[in-house]
């Protein structure tokens, strides 16, 4: 039997009572549990909230780089002084959403980085003015299945929008961009600099056929993985032209890079504290966001250049002599794109990865398969090597199928000794690059709190 919902103030005052009891208990930072004693409580309470913004919802959504480019996002917004409610820490489902809309004093603005899978019911409870679709790679199969069903259920939460959202799409994933085609509201993006394309298509490349027909796609240019300037050759579904396009990307090491982009309101050019062809992405993807919310051209480029990396994405850490990079690895596409900015770099590469496979992560863990680690042991690169977390010897295995000698390998399962270990094997050379899973980087981040070197994830904005 139903219950009936709980009044309103009563619900909330339950769920704020809730946040605070697990703070107190240091069982977290009450930024999805709130949310979840609500929605329990009172079911349509997300759907109430998010009526009351405003200026309206915006949802970013993607397998990856959302939580990134939501933060460039906000920084735009605060650029413009829009009194903005988001889910900073990263709770990403309906629980995390609503704990932000129950915290919230007074917002103009909502922007919400929902995960992939909970975005049609986000879309469906917040009626958003803006959504982002960013990319879909493989992840989490054990959760999320193959990755047609995730595109099947993102094409009928589009259907089903309202003609006035805007939709503001990566043009350079064909799978995202077919979904889109057929809203009346869009933006695109994309990378169109040639520099940055690679010679061919990877072997871990997920959508390698056309969407409308089947016949496999031919790519002109290939950036990340399935990304790139497509075409099909037996029908009419291509990479077009793109409303904001980065014209020029200059990629230097972990320090960051040069961005150019060509949008409707005239060229925009910045230095962005983000490394990577993956970050040049999610700069492309806020810009558009933030033309699509009618954002000042002169103010997106100021903005996105201040903004500094999110807790885990390049986020760097000073720990005595060493500088601790540490780099979300979580599936092929996105490791595989860490793992090349690495090699960017100029100095030796004392590595720590730790892998987990719990349930935000995925409990199969094959896709370290489909990662190309091959390329750190390619001109002797490689200075040391730790792995840890709870599948740590499974790491070890794929690194010794790899080719690495088993002297040049620590494998050390606990993640505060692992780091200590990866520590001491830096010796002088004074860099570490840390590359953890999800609950891992949880991990890790606690575990740097408790050292006092870095705040809490959830007080990181």
């Amino acid at each position: 039997m139903k219950l009936p919902s709980m009044p309103r103030g009563l619900a909330a005052g339950a769920a704020r009572g809730a946040g605070r009891l697990s703070q107190r208990l240091g069982r977290g930072g009450g930024t999805a549990l709130p949310g979840l004693v609500l929605t329990r409580l009172r079911p349509e309470a997300t759907a109430e909230m998010a009526r009351a913004v405003p200026n309206g919802v915006i949802l970013v959504s993607g397998t990856n780089g959302k939580t990134t480019t939501a933060r460039l996002v906000r920084a735009v917004l605060d650029a413009s002084g829009a009194r903005v409610v988001a889910n900073t820490a990263g709770s990403n489902l309906e629980r995390g959403v609503a704990t932000a809309l129950l915290n919230d004093d007074g917002a103009e603005v909502a922007l919400f980085e929902a995960d992939e899978a909970a975005l049609p019911g986000l879309i469906g409870q917040t009626r958003p003015r803006v959504v982002t679709l960013m990319n879909l790679f493989r992840d989490q199969l054990d959760r999320h299945g193959e990755l047609e069903h995730l595109v099947e259920r993102w094409r009928a939460a589009v259907d089903g929008l309202d003609p006035a959202t805007t939709v503001v799409y990566n043009a350079d994933d064909p799978a995202v961009a077919e979904i889109a085609a057929g809203h009346p509201n869009t933006v695109s993006y994309g990378i169109d600099d040639p520099r940055a394309g690679r010679d061919r298509l990877p072997h871990a490349a997920d959508t390698t056929e056309c969407r409308r027909c089947g016949a496999r796609l031919r790519y002109d240019m290939v950036t990340i993985a399935h990304l790139g300037r497509w075409s099909c050759p037996e029908c009419a579904l291509a990479r077009t032209l793109v409303d904001v396009g980065a014209a020029k990307v200059e990629l230097h090491g972990m320090d960051g890079q040069r961005l150019a982009l060509a949008t409707p309101g005239g060229p925009m050019e910045m230095s962005l504290r983000l490394p990577g062809l993956h970050n040049a992405y999610n700069a492309a993807a806020a810009a558009a966001t933030a033309l699509a919310l009618g954002l000042s051209p002169e103010s997106i480029g100021p903005a996105l250049a201040r903004r500094q990396a999110a807790f885990g994405r390049a986020e760097r850490t000073q720990v005595g002599p060493t500088r601790v990079t540490t780099l979300l690895a979580k599936n092929p596409a996105g490791a595989n794109e860490n793992i090349r900015t690495m090699l960017l770099e100029d100095r030796p590469l004392h590595l720590l990865v730790l892998l987990n496979d719990r349930t935000a992560d995925g409990q199969d863990v094959s896709w370290i398969w489909d990662v190309d680690y091959e390329l750190l042991l390619e001109g002797d690169r490689l200075a040391s090597l730790t792995v840890g977390g709870d599948r740590a010897h499974d790491m070890a295995l794929r690194f010794r199928y790899g080719g690495l000698s088993p002297d040049r390998l620590a494998v050390v399962p606990p993640v505060p000794d692992a780091f200590d270990a990866a520590l001491a094997a830096c010796g002088a050379d004074g860099g570490l690059y840390v590359l953890p899973t999800y609950t891992a980087l949880l991990e890790f981040k606690a575990l740097l709190a408790d050292r006092g070197l870095a705040p809490q994830f959830w007080e990181d904005g």
